[in-house]
């Protein structure tokens, strides 16, 4: 590499770090894949998870959930690890309000791309369509 090369590199680095956040591109820290962008690897993977599972069959009762709402027994990073993955298999809907992150179920988009998938998920742990809690997920 020349000089020429590592210095404009250095100065794109820089220039990176003084910009203010609003001139700089960043990636959206809360992207969604568009409905048929969802993948049935990555929604079945999202779905094997035990704790992944008590959070989709929560959002399933109950909409719109913060993120401490749902009193996982894990660490809060592990707890952010398994809400990025939902989020990023299109399960899940994450909404910034404030500080907060508001959770929702793509109910309607996972229906029109895997019909019936979600509902025999959440059948097959337990949890009925509009039911009273998370019975059947660990």
């Amino acid at each position: 590499m020349s000089t020429y090369a590592g210095q404009g590199m250095a100065a794109a680095a820089t220039a990176r770090l003084v910009e203010p956040p609003s001139v700089r591109e960043e990636a959206d820290p809360l992207s969604h894949p568009a409905a048929h962008e969802i993948a049935l690897a990555a929604v079945l993977h999202a779905l094997s998870d035990p704790m992944r599972l008590r959070i989709v069959a929560a959002l399933a009762v109950e909409d719109k959930r913060t993120c401490k709402s749902f009193n996982l027994p894990v660490t809060k990073s592990t707890c952010t690890h398994h809400f990025r993955v939902l989020r990023e298999a299109g399960v899940i809907r994450q909404r910034l309000e404030g500080t907060t992150r508001l959770n929702s179920l793509r109910r309607e988009d996972l229906e029109a791309r895997f019909p019936g998938l979600l509902d025999s998920v959440l059948r097959a742990a337990g949890v009925a369509r509009g039911g009273s809690g998370e019975a059947g997920v660990p």
